[in-house]
């Protein structure tokens, strides 16, 4: 079991939880998550990890709560402990010199951005950085982020912070006034496909993160496939990072929504029950 050590609430379904994992914390690079599961019986769920402190021996998961796992994991209080930690898993990101670095975030999906961010930094790259989200109270982490950003772009739905608009008009913005070499973008599939979309028409290439389902995270299930430049690839072990450009977003979309009636049910009871 794994204790969790520090807990902080981003907004009113978005937490940060610092866990005990000292083994992990030291493997660990960017791009590589973990698969967790809360209670004997519970879902497993895959996280990417944001940070880690290998002197301390802790990994940082930024959790949202969406469904059923999601909501227990982020009930969890400091002392508590997750009953199972697996990682790291997956593919860790390729860092190099690059020259100029776009860094698109939507929501949650800045916290796996985040040391991807500090890695391209510290590989002597200029980073600009996009943080997207639907309104102010969402966007998160933009401190961290700034320490390892050259500039931070930040674009709200409703405009209540930054610039309104959505991320591919930050892309615009970025990409008609200097020269981009590489973008990485992370977030909701329907955010990664437009911004792949974007930075395919200025011919920038584009690296996406993706949030797949995800069962075992050893490439036994399958269930986390996705076709990539028209072949079958494995989320947890050939990824989770590839060539956003070769990406069927549309087929990663419906797979995603596969069981989203099912899911919606089982969080609906699982409120149900925690009122009574």
């Amino acid at each position: 079991m794994n204790k969790i050590v520090d807990k902080e609430f981003f907004s009113d379904n978005v937490v940060r939880l610092d866990v005990e994992a000292p083994r992990i914390a030291k493997a660990r690079r960017a791009g590589h998550f973990v698969i967790i599961k809360v209670g004997e019986k519970g879902e497993r769920i895959p996280l990417t990890i944001a940070a880690a402190d290998p002197v301390k021996g802790t990994i940082t998961l930024v959790v949202q709560r969406v469904g059923v796992s999601s909501r227990k994991l982020a009930e969890l209080e400091v002392g508590d402990c997750i009953t199972d930690v697996v990682g790291p898993l997956g593919q860790a990101t390729h860092i190099e010199k690059e020259g100029t670095v776009l860094a698109c975030g939507g929501g949650v999906g800045v916290a796996p951005l985040l040391p991807i961010v500090e890695a391209y930094k510290k590989a002597g790259n200029k980073v600009i950085t996009i943080l997207a989200a639907r309104s102010k109270d969402l966007i998160i982490l933009e401190d961290q982020i700034r320490q390892y950003s050259d500039e931070v772009v930040i674009m709200t739905d409703d405009g209540s912070y930054g610039k309104k608009g959505l991320v591919t008009d930050g892309i615009e913005e970025v990409v008609n006034r200097e020269k981009v070499d590489m973008s990485v973008v992370i977030g909701p599939a329907i955010m990664m496909k437009f911004a792949a979309l974007t930075t395919k028409k200025y011919d920038i290439p584009t690296i996406a993160s993706l949030n797949t389902i995800m069962v075992d995270g050893t490439g036994m299930c399958g269930a986390c496939r996705i076709t990539v430049a028209g072949k079958t690839k494995f989320v947890c072990v050939d990824g989770p990072e590839f060539n956003a450009h070769e990406v069927d977003f549309d087929e990663m979309l419906l797979r995603l929504n596969g069981y989203k009636e099912v899911e919606q049910q089982a969080n609906q009871d699982f409120l149900n029950k925690t009122k009574k």
